[in-house]
């Protein structure tokens, strides 16, 4: 009949009046409290199935004629108990999220395990196992039954409705149910909220339970303004006659009273325990990530003078070599070795030369302004980084450390100052055609070997008077 192009109500009441128990059923149904809307009761099922309008009736039907001799199995039992209780959650909510859309959401939510039943009587073996697990949830339940049949009771639900006749968005509705929370479509949310309801009633702690409930309705917009308690005392209103109807036994009467303020006690000490999980993971992240700087920092640190590595030194350099060039910017490179070093390392020994190179770096480093970057090349060979300036600029910047030098000592034997000397090379990118940052070091570590070469303690500038490339140099 459901298949027929243009079913009517008299379609429908002709056919399930063949059956003088069904008639009965469908009847009471239509006079419960849950769809009778004044005291006028029905006596026909012609207008029961009005009453009652073709989707539920369908539904109904079916529900009649799947549970038929079933009544003994357990498990049978609780689906339907589950279902039944779904449809009544889903109802309730759906008068307040998508009045229009109550009566499709409650029959989808009715339906939404018929797939369960029709799995079991075909692959009764294989399911056996899998349904007598009853502490799954619905969604723990759709991924064992994808790994044992490649499709699970939702989808099975909805081909078996579509091959009943069930109109397609209700077919839809069914292989949705157990989905992911779809807050677009508020119709789909009160199907997929009913389901976790309805396992928090039938739950062994329902306490427990009813706070994955309480966390849903705190997320979703809407399901905010619905009251908890109300829905389950809607609940427990309305199942016993549903329940009556089908001929079942109703699950033990809840205090929703108690239960809700269990739940929310146990939500809160869990919020409580979250809060301090996700302290303790913010403070392990903050140490991993304040290690990882470290071992950053390292790697691109020399570790005896706290200056730029070499590696670090030649990735900057390329870096800021490309960006001038893009954007037509000046940089200079300052190039500077320490004078007669072997002599001090060979006269004081190396401890003494390595805490002139210590000296040297922190020297160094206070001289230098924010945006620059100065390292150890190797050895005594230091290299500065001054971006946007240019060969003048440098070269006030070079006379800054000799002077400094000439100041300060480096290191003391005994009462005795040490001072050393620097030979400083310049190049400026803006004063040669270099083809890229090698280039430009290679220019001013020439001109720092100028002045080694003519007497040391100076600077020279690539491209002016006596330095590489030019004819005359400047001290």
């Amino acid at each position: 009949m459901a298949r027929t192009e243009h079913p009517s109500v008299s379609d429908y009441a002709n056919a399930i009046e063949r059956d003088p128990a069904l008639t009965m059923r469908i009847i009471t149904l239509a006079n419960s409290a849950f769809f009778s809307r004044s005291h006028i009761k029905v006596h026909a099922c012609q207008e029961a199935t009005a009453r009652l309008g073709l989707d539920t009736t369908l539904a109904a039907v079916m529900s009649f004629s799947l549970l038929q001799n079933r009544g003994v199995d357990v498990h049978y039992q609780r689906v339907w108990m589950r279902s039944i209780i779904a449809s009544l959650a889903a109802r309730h909510l759906a008068i307040h999220l998508c009045p229009d859309m109550a009566g499709p959401v409650f029959t989808a939510a009715l339906l939404q395990d018929i797939g369960i039943m029709a799995l079991r009587g075909i692959y009764p073996k294989e399911s056996n196992d899998l349904y007598a697990e009853v502490a799954l949830s619905h969604r723990q339940l759709s991924v064992s039954e994808q790994q044992l049949f490649g499709c699970d009771h939702s989808q099975v639900g909805a081909w078996l409705a579509a091959k009943w006749g069930v109109p397609s968005p209700l077919a839809q509705r069914i292989c949705d149910s157990h989905g992911e929370y779809d807050i677009t479509a508020p119709d789909m949310l009160c199907i997929q909220l009913s389901g976790s309801i309805a396992d928090t009633w039938l739950s062994s702690h329902p306490a427990r339970s009813l706070v994955s409930v309480l966390r849903e309705f705190e997320i979703y917009h809407g399901a905010q303004a619905i009251s908890l308690r109300h829905l389950l005392e809607n609940i427990q209103e309305q199942l016993p006659a549903l329940v009556d109807m089908l001929q079942m036994t109703a699950p033990p009467l809840q205090d929703n009273e108690s239960l809700l303020a269990e739940a929310q006690q146990l939500l809160f000490q869990q919020t409580l325990q979250l809060k301090a999980r996700l302290d303790t993971h913010q403070a392990e992240l903050a140490s991993l990530r304040q290690r990882q700087d470290e071992l950053e920092e390292r790697s691109r640190t020399d570790m005896l003078t706290g200056l730029a590595n070499r590696s670090w030194l030649e990735e900057q350099m390329h870096k800021r070599f490309i960006l001038c060039q893009q954007q037509s910017r000046n940089m200079s490179v300052v190039f500077i070795d320490l004078d007669h070093f072997k002599k001090l390392n060979d006269q004081y020994g190396h401890q003494m030369g390595d805490h002139v190179l210590q000296k040297f770096g922190k020297t160094l480093q206070a001289l230098i302004r924010e945006g620059d970057l100065a390292g150890r090349w190797g050895g005594e060979e230091f290299l500065v980084i001054l971006p946007d300036e240019d060969a003048q600029a440098a070269q006030v910047f070079a006379k800054r450390i000799a002077q400094r030098l000439e100041k300060m000592p480096m290191a003391y034997d005994g009462q005795h100052p040490i001072h050393v000397s620097v030979s400083i090379g310049i190049a400026c990118l803006g004063d040669g055609g270099f083809g890229d940052a090698g280039e430009l070091i290679d220019a001013a570590d020439k001109s720092m070997y100028f002045i080694k070469r003519t007497g040391r303690g100076g600077i020279a500038v690539h491209g002016e008077r006596g330095a590489p490339g030019a004819p005359t140099s400047i001290d």
